[in-house]
């Protein structure tokens, strides 16, 4: 399938996305790798504060022994304590002041697309420079044979990039619409064939996807679903759980669940669904007419999820320019950072989605406050009652940045009403569980791979300093100074210098503006 069917598809029904079809176009895979050190017969990263994850709060100094791409131990040091021995041909790093975290994990990282015209390299440099070690694609807009085999490159470490965790769209591939639930079960064992981890939707005809999901189930393969709203009157969140949902994408699917004396959307006559700007405008009063937090609908609603173990991965930060154009459009590290194409491609478009801001003005923007405070609002109380919540990103839409998009989504976190611990055990143990794979990554623990970001100073007290641009903070010389910055990614036992590789993107960009002539990015 190609990118533009994958932009077509996030809000569409399948046979909209057929109907819209086009020769596939991915973007060239990422070149071989030549950084990082690594991994080390033995690695040990010395005198440490630890946040490991699971919810505990920090501790430390330890010292971490890795070896190869294992956590072989996590020991208290000081106060006479035997400390780990360095064995021969080993390598110590001395990193007092430092906090080290499991690496971060975005369940909802698209590979930039040829619409966005970005590399691969540009976006995997972003992600491991700011800690990122695992994604998942939710959907392979270049394709799901292109996306698998980046897998298996990053999984030999044959390319700079975190792991990637490969779901197709429901029905990429095919040439005409699904019009039988058999036909949706071999299609689901064609995904599985060729490699796929799970299947990402929108919505269909609910007995061809039910078929689908039940399939899926069998094969031991997850979901992720983005209930779009062509199909969501008869295909919503709790439709989807009943069959075995893995993971609510935005918020799509929930306040439609929780109507309470309508079941669909309070549609204005003129409503138009591809006319980007209405439809946003008017999803910004979508939480506003779900039922209210603590009524009967609301608790046998949150109770259901809750019960069938529903993750939401609510990707807030993605539909931040909704409540303020002009923060995301203004970003520190838009000049340095974004790709040129992506920018144009983030101007104002009725033909690139997510570029809705035709005259989005403060009428829409109190909208999306509001939504925002409600929604947020559900989240955390799911959180609070016991569900899981993750991290994603979605970059390369609406203002936002690879990597950069993923720090924000922390930041949102914390807005929500979560507590730092919690904010980064969404990122981290609860990501990796709802992959299936918290048995390898996720949390920091002997036995686990070493999948790790190296920050000095505390990101718990200050989120803003994962930023790859770091925090601006006044010295006691009376001078302002930037501080913060992922230092190092590990990643597989192998030890990425992250600023470097920021540095890398940040020439990458500026070649490409050179290229184009360009002193800096337009203004719009």
């Amino acid at each position: 399938m190609s990118p533009r069917l994958a932009v077509i598809s996030r809000f569409c029904s399948l046979a909209v996305l057929i109907a819209a079809g086009s020769a596939a176009a991915a973007i060239p895979p990422a070149p071989d790798r030549d950084e990082g050190e690594g991994p080390f017969g033995q690695l040990i990263l010395r005198d440490v504060s630890v946040v490991n994850g699971t919810g505990a709060p920090a501790f430390g100094p330890v010292d971490i022994v890795i070896e190869g791409n294992t956590i072989r131990r996590v020991q208290a040091v000081g106060d006479g304590k035997d400390r780990p021995e360095l064995a021969a041909g080993g390598r110590e790093l001395q990193l007092a002041g430092h906090f080290v975290l499991p690496g971060l994990v975005d369940l909802h990282g698209h590979i930039g697309g040829d619409e966005q015209g970005v590399p691969a390299e540009y976006v995997y440099k972003l992600w491991l420079g700011h800690g990122i070690t695992s994604v998942r694609d939710p959907g392979c807009g270049n394709g799901l044979d292109w996306c698998v085999s980046e897998m298996r490159r990053s999984e030999r470490n044959e390319i700079a990039a975190p792991r990637i965790f490969p779901y197709a769209f429901f029905g990429s591939g095919r040439d005409a619409p699904m019009t039988t639930s058999e036909e949706a079960r071999d299609w689901v064992r064609g995904i599985a064939r060729k490699g796929a981890l799970g299947m990402k939707c929108f919505g269909y005809r609910p007995d061809v996807l039910q078929a689908a999901f039940e399939e899926l189930s069998k094969l031991g393969l997850r979901a992720a679903c983005h209930h779009a709203q062509l199909d969501v009157a008869r295909v919503n969140v709790l439709t989807t759980a009943r069959w075995g949902l893995t993971t609510m994408e935005h918020w799509y699917g929930l306040p439609e669940a929780l109507f309470d004396g309508r079941t669909v959307q309070d549609y204005p006559a003129d409503y138009n669904y591809y006319d980007e700007q209405h439809r946003f405008t008017e999803a910004g009063k979508l939480w506003a007419q779900a039922a209210k937090p603590g009524s009967k609908r609301y608790e046998a609603v949150i109770g259901e999820l809750l019960e069938r173990g529903v993750v939401i991965d609510p990707t807030f930060n993605i539909y931040a320019a909704s409540r303020d154009v002009m923060r995301e459009r203004q970003a520190e590290w838009h000049e340095t950072y974004t790709w040129p194409s992506l920018w144009t491609f983030f101007t104002p478009s009725r033909s690139s989605h997510g570029s809705y801001f035709f005259d989005w003005g403060t009428e829409q923007e109190l909208l999306w406050k509001d939504n925002y405070r409600r929604w947020m609002a559900f989240v955390n109380d799911y959180k609070n009652r016991g569900g899981r919540v993750t991290v994603g990103s979605d970059s390369g839409y609406i203002y936002k940045v690879y990597g950069f998009g993923t720090i924000h989504e922390l930041e949102l976190l914390r807005e929500a009403g979560f507590h730092p611990l919690e904010v980064i055990r969404a990122a981290t143990l609860h990501g990796a569980e709802a992959l299936g794979a918290a048995d390898r990554i996720g949390s920091i623990e002997p036995g686990k791979r070493a999948d790790l970001l190296v920050i000095e100073g505390n990101p718990l007290a200050n989120l803003k300093l994962l930023y790859g641009t770091g925090h601006p903070r006044l010295g006691e010389d009376g001078e302002v100074h930037r501080i913060g910055g992922v230092d190092l990614t590990i990643k597989d036992g192998i030890v990425y210098d992250a600023k470097a590789l920021l540095r890398e993107v940040a020439g990458m960009v500026a070649a490409e503006k050179r290229e184009r002539g360009w002193d800096r990015l337009p203004r719009h």
